[in-house]
């Protein structure tokens, strides 16, 4: 049964392994391990050992506790469900990836023309 911190900690590697264009492969090459573990680590089914999240959060260019952000103890206790994630799909994952990747004057142009038209919808 998976523990709702692990499956948390899982789909943060996930998240931040496709914001960074990284294949399961990639990351485990990376990180010396089978990319099947990668799978198991993402879904929650294995906990990822201290040492393995160092070197996860390393090859992924973030702290440790970008694994542990939007986890609360109500969460982590099983006593509630965690809220919905838009970051969980795919879709939003890759407009987020897109809009990182243009120039950033034009991704300011494009997040106030956003703003305005979410406050005229």
């Amino acid at each position: 049964m998976k523990h709702p911190v692990d499956a948390h900690v899982g789909k943060r590697i996930r998240h931040r392994r496709w914001m960074v264009g990284m294949t399961q492969q990639q990351l485990a090459d990376k990180v010396g391990i089978k990319f099947q573990q990668i799978q198991k680590y993402e879904t929650g089914m294995n906990r990822v050992s201290a040492s393995r999240l160092w070197d996860i959060a390393e090859t992924l260019g973030v702290q440790i506790s970008f694994f542990f952000e939007g986890l609360s103890s109500e969460t982590a206790a099983g006593n509630v469900a965690p809220a919905s994630d838009f970051m969980a799909d795919k879709e939003a994952l890759e407009l987020v990836r897109s809009y990182y990747a243009i120039p950033e004057a034009q991704r300011r142009r494009l997040f106030d023309l956003a703003r305005v038209l979410s406050d005229a919808a």
